[in-house]
This record gives C-alpha cells, sequence and structure tokens, in this order.
C-alpha cells in the first residue's frame, strides 16, 4: 500500500509562504493514502493558476491543461481508463469564470471523477484583480474604488445544477477536509469540494482568522441532513455559503456506466479492428 512519501516529489514549491494551498496539498496526499490510491494509477489534472501547480507535488500522473479546460481534460481522462482515480484541480478563476461552462456540464454530466477548486476570492498569480467569488466592495489594483460586480456563488449552483456530491472544506482543517476528499473520491459520480484557501498575500480581508470565527461546520449541526436539495439551497442562502462540510449528497450512477456497450477495459488494451476497405470508402468521400 501506499504511503505519503510515495506521493511526494522532489520539486520545491513556489506559493508563498502560509498559502492555503499548502493544506490544499497535505489534505490530498493523506486522502490518497487513506483510499488506498496508486501513484501508478492515478491522475491530475491541473488548471492555470497558483492552484495548477499541485500536480507538480503529487507523485502521479500530471496534465497540466490551458486556463479554464480542467474538466473536460479530466473527464476525457476517466473515460478513456476508468481504472484510473482521476481528480481535477483548479482554482476559483480556472473554475468559475473561463470554466464556468464546462462546470455546470460537468454537474449534470456525472462523470466519475472529484473536482477540488482551491478558492481564495482573487487572482493570485496575476497581482490580486478581482476574482469570481470576490465579494462586493473587495478593493485590488484593478477595483481601487471596490469591485461592483456580484460574486458568484458556487456551492449553490453546484447543488442546483444536479451535483450528486457538494462540499466545502477549509485548508487549516485538516481532518475534516481530508475526509471530505476520502468520501468525494468514494464517491460514485462527479465529487465537488470547493476549498477555503486563503491568499496571504493578495487578500488581506478574507484571512485565515476571518474565516475561523465566521464559518459554520455543518458536520457538527446534528439537524442538518445532507440529502435534500432545498434544505442544501437553504442553508446555504442563509449562511452565504460560509460553511464547510458535507452540503449535499445523493445515490448515484456515474455516466459512464449509464452508456450501453461502453467497456470498462480501458481504451488502449482494447482490440480496434477497423476494415480497411471501409475506411478507404470513408477517405475517398471526403477527398
Amino acid at each position: 500500500m501506499a504511503t505519503l512519501q510515495d506521493f511526494k516529489t522532489q520539486e520545491k514549491s513556489w506559493w508563498c509562504p502560509g498559502c492555503g494551498d499548502f493544506g490544499v496539498l497535505a489534505a490530498l496526499e493523506k486522502a490518497l493514502v487513506e483510499v488506498g490510491a496508486d501513484p501508478s494509477t492515478t491522475a491530475i489534472i491541473a488548471g492555470i493558476g497558483c492552484s495548477g501547480k499541485i500536480g507538480n507535488y503529487i507523485n502521479s500522473y500530471n496534465l497540466h491543461v490551458t486556463h479554464g479546460r480542467t474538466l473536460p481534460s479530466a473527464m476525457g481522462v476517466k473515460l478513456a481508463n476508468r481504472d484510473l482515480t482521476v481528480l481535477a484541480v483548479g482554482g476559483d478563476g480556472d473554475a468559475y469564470a473561463i470554466g464556468m461552462g464546462h462546470f455546470m456540464h460537468a454537474l449534470r454530466r456525472n462523470v466519475n471523477i472529484t473536482y477540488i477548486v482551491m478558492d481564495n476570492h482573487v487572482y493570485g498569480l496575476t497581482k490580486g484583480q478581482t476574482s469570481p467569488t470576490s465579494e462586493i466592495g473587495f478593493h485590488t489594483k484593478t477595483s481601487p474604488d471596490g469591485s461592483i460586480d456580484t460574486p458568484v456563488h458556487p456551492l449553490m449552483l453546484a447543488v442546483a445544477g444536479g451535483a450528486t456530491y457538494v462540499a466545502q472544506g477549509f485548508s487549516s482543517w485538516q481532518p475534516q477536509l481530508t475526509h471530505l476528499i476520502v468520501e468525494g473520491i468514494k464517491h460514485p459520480g462527479f465529487a465537488m469540494i470547493n476549498v477555503i484557501s486563503p491568499c496571504v498575500t493578495y487578500n488581506r480581508v478574507n484571512t485565515y482568522e476571518w474565516y475561523k470565527k465566521t464559518l459554520v461546520n455543518l458536520d457538527e449541526d446534528p439537524s442538518y441532513r445532507p440529502t435534500s436539495r432545498a434544505i442544501a439551497l437553504a442553508r446555504l442562502e442563509e449562511t452565504d455559503e460560509l460553511v464547510t462540510g458535507l452540503i449535499y449528497q445523493e445515490p448515484s450512477v456515474p455516466y459512464e456506466d449509464q452508456i450501453p456497450g461502453f467497456s470498462k477495459q480501458p481504451i488502449v488494451n482494447q482490440n480496434w479492428h477497423v476494415d480497411a476497405a471501409l475506411w478507404n470508402q470513408i477517405l475517398e468521400h471526403f477527398e
């Protein structure tokens, strides 16, 4: 069985000291060990941004894709080789700006992958502009008078959009975050885990201290049941999504298990037979 050390690489991180992404990396490594994953059958598909470097620090297959294309790439990898544990990883810009169209369709398609979004409410890689999750009034170099854009609410979008597993963690709360990732990997279908990952360089509003005082832990609320979309949406609205824990989950059959005749065998191991005469006929048709 793989250990934590097996999932580590020699690559030195260039994240800022104190960045929340270190906590996400630690929780992800612990989760992979806990579910019994193996580096040789694990694939990390990472987007653009500070978060996109995470694949360099995990010993596994690593595909670093263009901005916003994390989800279609991850779904393609999973459909090509269903034996792989596939995790898509990105930031709030990658996920909820240029990648928003893919995000909404991934929710309803329900391919068996785990999506981890590191949300810091700011574009850290490009020096601190507002991101889709920045609050109204957020001051940056490009919004010196405060942002006037209504922020995206990714958790409500995920629940309303048909996701079968929705959770939110906090990079500082390792046991809970690790557990949420473990359960997301085990979930048979699309699992979306938004992770509050503070940026210590460009976001001096949404700090570790602020979140620790503000967040509501749903896992500690015995009255909350994450089995109703309506209840989940109501709780997210009343808390402005400032929660951690499992928000919603339902029984699920992954997309790939619903396609008639879709082989469970990886494409590379399938025996493909192409009729040469038919192939030449097709080519002639398009000449």
